[in-house]
Formats: C-alpha cells, structure tokens, sequence
C-alpha cells in the first residue's frame, strides 16, 4: 500500500486490490481485466474491508483458466483508474511450482565458438531483451518464452568476452539485470561477461589426505583483506587473492602473510565470504571496507579481491591458484557462504526475474526478516533451492575447495542443508559443512530451521556452539559478565558438558565447532580488558591461553579466529564491520609483541593433533573416554583416551596455586607456569596456567 490503487495476483483465482480513500473514499462498485491484446476479463467482487490505514481492501475472484502467465495486466476500477496487477502470493502456490518448475540444469550461458545460447526462467516477465556488447557495438536480441517460463535466444558468432546484460519487463516495468546464473562479471555488478569456464587455465588439483572425520580439523578464520593489509609485509598484492598465498625471503623473515598462516599448523583455513558483495567499490576498493556479508552475486568472485577487477577471468584464476597453493602447502580451505539474504533485493537479479519467488514472503504481502536485512531467502521454493544446490556443486567442482561455513544458517531449512550435504560429499566424501545455527525469527516454521535445535534431522552438518563461547567467555551482550577462563568459576560444570562436546545437546561431536571469538563480537582481549580490568596485561595474556587451551583440547571441533593467537584486539569496537583496515588488519607488529602467546597456541595445536584422545569422534567414544574431577571447585581436570593414547589436563582461572598427585608417571606436554618436571606424578598447576600431560 504505497500508492492510491493497487493490485496483485495472490493465486490463479485471486486479486486483491488496495485503494486509497482519498480518491472516491476507496469505494469502486466493478472492476475488470485488460491484457496487451485489448481482451476484457471480468471480476467478481468477493468481499470489501476498510483497513485501519486509509486504505479499503478488495478481494476479487476470476476465471483461474482466463489468464496467462507472464501476460500483463491492466486492472479498471468504476471510475476507469487503472493500475498494473502485479504477480504477488501467486508465485508462491501449489499450482505454481507444479506448473512452473523447471528442471533442466542448462540455465544460464551456454558458449560454442560459433555459438551462445542464453537461457532464463522467468514465468512472470512479459518481455525479456538480451544487451550484447558485441565488438564495440551494442546489439539487442529478444528472448523467445518457451515452456515452463524458460527465455532463450541464440547468438550465432563468437561472443567470447562480450559483456551483456537483460532488460526484464515484468510487472509492468523494465529491469536491467546481470545473468544470475554465471560465475563472470564485469566490475560492482554492471554487466556479465561471456565466458567458458573450461577455456580457463585453471591450476591443477592437489590431492589432500582423507580427513577421517570433522574433529580432525583445526579451523582458522582470515579475511582476504585483513591477512595482507598491514603495509612492508613483503606482499606485493596486499588485499588481493594473488597476496594472499604469496611467499618470499621477507614474508619467511619476517612471518607474514602466508608463511605466517603456514606456521601456527591450522588444517583449515575458513575465508570470509568472498563471492561478490555489494559494500565495497571494485574499481576503486580502498574507499570502503566491508567484510562481505551483503551479497549481490552467489556464484562471481569479489572483484574488489582481484588486481584487475575488469577482467571477469582473472578473480577465477587468481582464486582457484589461492586455493591450489593452500592444498600444496597442506591446508584446506573452507569458505563462508552468505545465502540467507541479499544487498539489495528490489535489484537482485533472481528477485527482477520472478518477483516474490526467492525471499520468504507471507499472504499479506510481508517479507520475512529474520536476518534483520530486510529479506530472506526462501530456500523452500524449488528453484531458489535448485539455485542453492547448483551453486555450492559449481564452487566445490571448480575450485576444490573443502568446507562450507553458512552465515545465519537457521534462515534456511534442513532439507536445502541435507541436499546440499549430500552433493558436496558425492564429490569430497570429507566435505565439512558447518555455520550458525541460530534460532532466527524468520517465516520458515521452527521445526524446519536449519537450527541446533533441529541438528538431529541433519546428520553431516556442524553448528558453532555459542554455548560453549558463553561458558567459557561469558556473554558478549554484557560484556562485564565473565566466563570459565575469566574467572567464574561458579562454571566449572558447565564446562565438563561443553568440554566432552555437549553430549547432551548434540548427537555427535564432528557437529560442535567450539570457538571463544570470530569476526562477530568483540575480541577475547576486548572483552577480557573489560571484564577482568583490574588485572594487569601479564595475567590477561595467561587467560587468552586458558581460552583458547579449551577451545583446542575440547572434543568437537576447534575454531580459532585470526588474531586470537596473539590477544588480538579491535580497539574496543564490537562490530567492525565496516571500519577501516586499521581496526582490522592482522597486526604483525603486535603479533612479535604477543609472541610467547603464538608459540604457546601452536604447541597446543600440535598437541591436539598429535593425540587422538582430543578428537574422539562419537557421544559414545566422549562418553565412555572423557573424564572430570575439580580440585575445589576452581581447577577443572579433564582426562581422556583413545586406546593407548591417554592424557590429562588442568585449567586453572583462579590466582592461587593447587597441587595434585597421579598415581602414574605423567610426561608434562604443556606448562605455562613452569611449574613441572618433564615427567612427574605430582603436579604444581600455577595460577591461570594449563597444564597438560600424557600418562605413560
């Protein structure tokens, strides 16, 4: 209701009209149809309502077998206003989908070098026209509708690199649209490029080895941006996916970059989203920062993470060659994906092809907004669910990469997260797939949500565990509330459940990504100058080694967000989003300043790797192999094993010192009170220290 008259077509049999009771007080006593062919359709008022807001409600019925898909059409009113009736709850019908729904895998581009096909759905648009820049000359074709709302035309020359676009008319106005379906674009989303992904010199795939199972992992968090912003690194394309895995004397020298990423021995580095978004200028990049989570485009690259933006090939080169260096160095890669809402939806271009269709929309015309960004993608439609599945195969067939994080995954619904599952782990039986698992206000019903909730009707996807963070941080809302590691140690049996993989919330450990801090929320160190303000620097450090200690030798899987490893801080700012490279580069300067930090972080990640007993895979195995006593209340003891392999290990966030007795030799792994012999039954844990042993 944002103008005087009107009308949406909420089913094949169904018009509601919305007038204004400025003009006539609302009040029209007929209406009929027109269509672009002069045709008169008749319609019957079903009932009037007058609405709380100036507005008077018209339900109109009509002969479902009179109109036609994609026709437009111009409603009259009594006194011969008119308004174009525009296709609003219809698209979400029974009777649509099974109409409509096209199951062919040949949308999109189509390229032959005598040859490019270009198809679209698109059951509401009354015309398409295909923009081909074509040896400097803009040419213009018109798309043939065929069934089931597909658009097709056939240019017959070498089209190779051309940009193009469409014009849409649908509803009643012309759109301009880039082509959804492609993985090329010209620079911020202003065109498509022709293109053949086979045409492209992509490096070669690097064999890993099997990842047993997801606690195997060890998961990094790193922006492409933040890891080489810092000036003098030795990075010769600082920002930029070519910089990111680039090595030389000064990046060894000095351990920047990715000799430093190399170094901590992470198993997977997790990027943050890296398909193009929409806050950042690809042309002139260093104007804004953003992190990425405002899509535009699911399946093109971000331009501004390229060195040569213009070039709709050179972001797909660069980044399969980011991902071949990670695999040669042994790292895998994961990627954070951003499907549950777009920048902008009034010009996304599946949304200006089938209005209504992609996003979560109610009878009355409401759109779902459990992401808090003004839409939703409705990932139950068939072909927006298509759209989803077809993307991630595409991303894991042509750039190997190994993992999906999923942004606000509780926006989506179980069966897109077990589908996609299911196609990523057909070609990488050791896909992980993982993301946030809140419950979000959304329009999809709760016990559809891809949720913790609901992680028992989705057997291979991993949620973050928030509640772990919380236990073991305290909360991020009050920032002056302390966790485990800070000093609560009222927590201390909370911490047994979430240490042993919270064995009772999920069913199996390879679900539980255990983390402290990511890029949301304030750091570690933020919050901990804050919640724990009256303790000076050295005894913060210790609580950062106790944070992320728990994070590391817990069952489930370990997350580490970069900077974590040396007190990383954001100035106090607890959503840096869209701040500056200042608030969010990796700082290597403090790195060298938090060194001792590092070095104690990746002994602890060689610890987890070395033993098993770390990464038991299943409830029973955490059940019947993990262990926990206190030593008054304040220190937590925590014992597994694995067959032979068995460890113990203390956590003390209190300022005293406590004493314990083995019955059997203990070999100290890890101590950093420095408190122990190499290998002892009586064990000194100093204040805030870990201390981790191995029997023998």
């Amino acid at each position: 209701m944002r103008t005087n008259f009107e009308a949406y077509f909420d089913d094949f049999d169904c018009i509601n009209v919305f007038m204004s009771k400025n003009f006539y007080n609302g009040n029209s006593s007929i209406f009929h149809l027109k269509d672009t062919h002069d045709r008169i359709i008749p319609l019957t008022i079903r009932y009037r309502s007058e609405l709380y807001n100036g507005y008077v409600h018209y339900d109109l019925s009509l002969n479902a077998s009179s109109i036609q898909m994609g026709e437009e059409y111009t409603i009259y009113d009594e006194h011969c206003r008119t308004a174009i009736v525009k296709y609003g709850h219809i698209v979400k019908t029974v009777k649509f989908n099974d109409t409509y729904t096209y199951r062919g895998k040949d949308l999109g581009l189509h390229y032959t070098p005598t040859c490019s096909t270009f198809k679209l759905w698109s059951p509401t648009a009354y015309s398409i026209l295909l923009f081909l820049n074509h040896d400097g000359n803009e040419e213009v074709y018109s798309m043939k509708r065929n069934a089931k709302g597909l658009y097709e035309v056939s240019v017959h020359k070498n089209c190779l690199s051309d940009p193009y676009y469409f014009l849409v008319r649908v509803n009643g106005s012309w759109r301009k649209i880039v082509d959804p379906y492609t993985s090329f674009s010209g620079p911020n989303s202003k065109y498509s490029v022709v293109m053949d992904m086979s045409l492209l010199d992509l490096p070669e795939k690097v064999k890993m080895p099997p990842l047993h199972n997801n606690c195997d992992a060890i998961v990094y968090e790193a922006s492409i941006r933040d890891m080489t912003s810092m000036p003098d690194i030795g990075v010769s394309y600082p920002k930029k996916f070519q910089g990111f895995t680039q090595e030389n004397e000064t990046t060894k020298e000095k351990c920047t970059g990715f000799s430093y990423l190399r170094s901590l021995g992470i198993t997977h580095v997790q990027l943050m989203p890296v398909f193009d978004f929409g806050s950042v200028d690809e042309v002139y990049p260093n104007i804004f920062y953003n992190w990425g989570y405002d899509p535009v485009q699911f399946r093109c690259l971000e331009g501004s993470y390229d060195i040569n933006p213009i070039d709709a090939t050179s972001r797909v080169k660069a980044f399969a060659q980011l991902v071949a260096n990670c695999h040669k160095a042994g790292i895998r890669v994961n990627l954070d994906l951003v499907f549950n809402h777009v920048y902008d939806k009034e010009t996304f271009s599946l949304e200006n092809l089938v209005p209504n269709y992609y996003f979560l929309m109610n009878r009355e015309g409401a759109f779902s907004n459990g992401s808090f960004c003004g839409n939703d993608y409705d990932s139950q439609a068939p072909m927006a669910r298509e759209y989803l599945v077809e993307t991630c195969r595409r991303i894991v067939e042509w750039f190997d990469v190994d993992g999906f994080r999923f942004d606000l995954m509780g926006i989506l619904d179980i069966n897109v997260m077990n589908e996609i599952a299911s196609v990523c782990k057909k070609i990488k039986p050791d896909f992980m797939i993982y993301g946030e698992g809140w419950n979000m206000p959304s329009f999809v019903s709760e016990d559809l949500r891809a949720t913790q909730k609901n992680q028992h009707k989705m057997p291979h996807i991993g949620h973050f565990s928030d509640s772990f963070r919380n236990v073991v941080r305290g909360s991020d809302g009050q920032l002056t509330q302390k966790g485990f590691s800070s000093g609560d140690t009222s927590m201390i049996y909370s911490m047994m459940d979430r240490m042993s993989a919270s064995g009772n919330t999920y069913d199996s450990p390879e679900k539980v990504i255990n983390y402290v801090e990511c890029h949301d929320n304030h750091t570690l160190w933020d919050k901990n100058q804050i919640c724990c303000s009256d303790e000076n620097k050295e005894i913060r450090k210790k609580r950062q080694v106790l944070a992320t200690a728990m994070v590391l030798l817990s069952q489930g899987v370990p997350f580490i967000h970069s900077g974590q490893e040396f007190c990383r801080t954001k100035q106090g700012l607890g959503n840096s989003y869209n701040r500056s490279d200042n608030y969010n580069k990796i700082d290597y300067d403090r790195r060298n300043l938090f060194q001792d930090v590092v070095n104690q972080t990746k002994t602890l990640i060689q610890i987890r790797k070395d033993h098993p007993c770390f990464r038991l895979s299943t409830v029973e195995k955490t059940r019947e192999n993990t262990r926990f006593q206190t030593i008054e209340d304040d220190v937590l003891i925590y014992e597994c094993n694995d067959k032979e392999d068995s460890c113990i290990s203390f956590f003390n966030p209190t300022g005293k010192t406590y004493h314990y007795v083995v019955s059997d030799d203990v070999q100290i792994l890890f101590d950093n009170g420095n408190d122990n012999k190499n290998v002892t039954r009586e064990i000194t844990i100093a204040p805030y220290a870990v201390v981790v042993g191995e029997y023998q």
